[in-house]
């Protein structure tokens, strides 16, 4: 393999630099807060139901639907969009913080 091959090589698992491992991470918390989400809301609807069947969330009406079917249809992709924005400003402070340290300044 010659020297420009293994400049590019990236290892999801064992990242080499400490900009990767910064990346590593954002990925990881974003893949982890984007399961739990909408995974975590059902699995707390489930569990919090009575002996009829019906959660107290079913009861609830928010703009004339039910609380459980508007937060799933509005606010899923709502904390997806937040999630991404989050996830961009780290990876472009953490850009930011490699080069200056490339450059030779330091934060």
């Amino acid at each position: 393999m010659n020297s420009s091959a293994k400049k590019y090589r990236v290892n999801l698992f064992r990242p080499q630099s400490v900009g990767m491992k910064g990346e590593v991470v954002a990925i990881l918390t974003v893949l982890a807060v984007w399961g739990i989400a909408p995974f975590g809301f059902q699995l707390w609807l489930a569990l919090s139901a009575d002996a009829s069947g019906k959660s107290p969330l079913e009861s609830i009406t928010f703009f004339n639907l039910p609380f459980h079917y508007w937060f799933t249809a509005q606010m899923l992709p709502l904390c997806f969009i937040i999630i991404c924005v989050l996830f961009n400003l780290f990876v472009d402070r953490l850009t930011l913080r490699q080069s200056r340290k490339k450059e030779g300044y330091h934060d």
